[in-house]
């Protein structure tokens, strides 16, 4: 005997009337019980469980709404359907606040209702369906893809799709396509990595490159302040674009937004791409205009990000907007985000203003440490999770409310993403060399090239040479680098963890979202 497809309780004073109607449904494959009052169906609700419940509203006795309250006081989860012949609004504003999933007005034929069944019922099984199938015909055209010569543009627009299908797996989880997409990023990440190899040292000396972090402020700052609009650029540290793109739900909801990219600096880390955001120079132009920065970074300071204040007023002077006035904040703890927020009508007098958000870097660096994090945050769904789960609740949040019902036009960026790290490749390195899991430099690095890019010359990489044979190695996919010594320490504290400082679309592609408020 086939299985039902669902178990449905009818009520209605009328229910002989709608015969017709119950047979087409078992017909279907439905099973059917029916109640003429709403004293009787709280009774068979208490005993059963229903898949779903179609109510009349006008019946004698109990009406329709309070017969829902009565069942749902027993059965919290009941989904229902009320039918009904009125069409007053205050009929339809009470179903909406008991959270009936339809409300469908007499008379109906028995389609209106199979339809109206099937969507409540299966909606969330038929989109799976869906989603399945179209998928395994993107996975087809991406395969294809990767055999062609693409340009950074549409490298963009593959990672993007590609982040549309991980959102879109979140909420369908029984697909089982979730380990073939894992697979097929990987698969890009390879072929992106040689295309990068192939072309980052020649746009560095070209006029012809995509959008890199010290160009940001020139891209897409520039233009806005010079027809004299007033901007806030918020750029959330270590943020990648399935993160942004979790959250932009909400944010939508207050702003129109436009999307675009920017693609960070190697290595994919603080010291280089965020300071190059807020100067506009190059690593080596950087420590060269700004010793004291490039002191810092030899001798691995705690911080390398100290100067951003005046590495944005110099550039703002350089690049002939040095008569706006500013305001920089950096928020790393929710106290100072909070402040911040408490303050924010005294910084919309600014015509720019530059805000930095570790939360989403500080989470990837501490999922690494605390045990309780890592069951948090075990893979890229759970990130997306945790930053949404934040960012709904957050004084940024909140901020940006304010700032839709101002004259700003807001600017969302990130420095770098982060790559989940699985797979560890040991280095030789002496006592001097940088402690980075996805990048170090220093002298005698040594590692083999298939794993990491091998920099000797970092003078062709815009990078700053620090003592005696300089030379830089970035990891490639989903590497980290380990010491002989060390292997286990490192393989319990970073496996499975999310890093950066290397090259994967997922650190490298930076999403540029700007909104324009409502």
């Amino acid at each position: 005997m086939n299985k039902p497809r669902a178990h449905i309780l009818w009520v209605d004073d009328e229910i002989d009337h709608l015969k017709p109607h119950i047979l087409f449904l078992e017909e279907k494959g439905y099973t059917l019980t029916t109640a003429t009052n709403g004293r009787d169906a709280v009774l068979l609700a208490e005993n059963t469980f229903f898949d779903l419940i179609l109510l009349d509203q006008t019946m004698p006795g109990m009406d329709g709404l309070e017969t829902l309250k009565q069942i749902k006081s027993v059965r919290p989860d009941t989904k229902t359907i009320m039918i009904t012949k009125s069409e007053d609004e205050w009929l339809m504003d009470a179903a909406i606040s008991e959270y009936i999933a339809q409300l469908l007005i007499k008379p109906v034929n028995p389609n209106q209702i199979l339809m109206a069944c099937k969507q409540v019922l299966e909606q969330s099984k038929i989109q799976e369906e869906k989603a399945t199938t179209d998928y395994l015909k993107v996975f087809q055209k991406i395969s294809q893809k990767l055999h062609n010569e693409l340009t950074i543009d549409e490298w963009w627009d593959l990672y993007n799709e590609l982040v549309t299908w991980q959102l879109k797996f979140d909420e369908h989880r029984d697909t089982g396509l979730g380990d073939i997409l894992k697979e097929q990023l990987q698969s890009c990440n390879r072929e992106f990595v040689h295309f990068i190899e192939k072309h980052y040292t020649s746009w560095l000396n070209s006029e012809e490159k995509p959008t890199l972090s010290p160009q940001f402020y020139k891209s897409f700052i520039k233009p806005e302040i010079d027809n004299d609009q007033k901007v806030c650029f918020i750029v959330v540290d270590c943020m990648r674009h399935d993160q942004l793109m979790a959250i932009m739900p909400d944010i939508k909801k207050y702003f129109n937004v436009s999307m675009d990219y920017q693609l960070s600096l190697l290595p994919t880390a603080t010291p280089y791409s965020r300071n190059a955001i807020f100067c506009g120079l190059y690593p080596d132009e950087m420590i060269k205009k700004y010793p004291e920065q490039g002191k810092m970074m030899k001798e691995h300071a705690p911080s390398l990000n100290q100067l951003e204040k005046i590495f944005f007023e110099d550039l703002l002077g350089r690049s002939g907007n040095g008569h706006k006035s500013f305001h920089y904040h950096k928020i790393w703890a929710v106290g100072e985000g909070k402040k911040f927020k408490n303050r924010i009508q005294d910084y919309l007098k600014q015509d720019i203003l530059a805000i930095v958000v570790n939360f989403v870097d500080i989470l990837a660096h501490k999922s690494s440490q605390l045990d309780v994090l890592k069951e948090m945050v075990p893979d890229e769904s759970g990130y997306r999770t945790a930053v949404k789960t934040w960012f709904e609740s957050s004084w940024l949040f909140h901020v940006l409310k304010v700032l839709a019902e101002s004259d700003y036009k807001v600017i969302i960026t990130s420095d770098h993403g982060s790559i989940r790290v699985q797979r560890d490749v040991m280095v030789a390195a002496d006592r001097d060399t940088s402690s980075g899991v996805r990048y170090k430099y220093g002298r005698n690095l040594n590692t083999k090239s298939r794993n990491a890019l091998v920099i000797k010359d970092p003078s062709q990489y815009r990078l700053p040479s620090f003592g005696e044979q300089p030379s830089y190695i970035m990891a490639k996919d989903d590497i980290y680098f380990v010491y002989p010594n060390q292997v286990h320490k490192f393989q319990s504290m970073y496996s499975n963890s999310f890093q950066h400082g290397g090259i994967s679309m997922e650190e490298m592609l930076v999403p540029v979202a700007t909104l324009t408020g409502k």
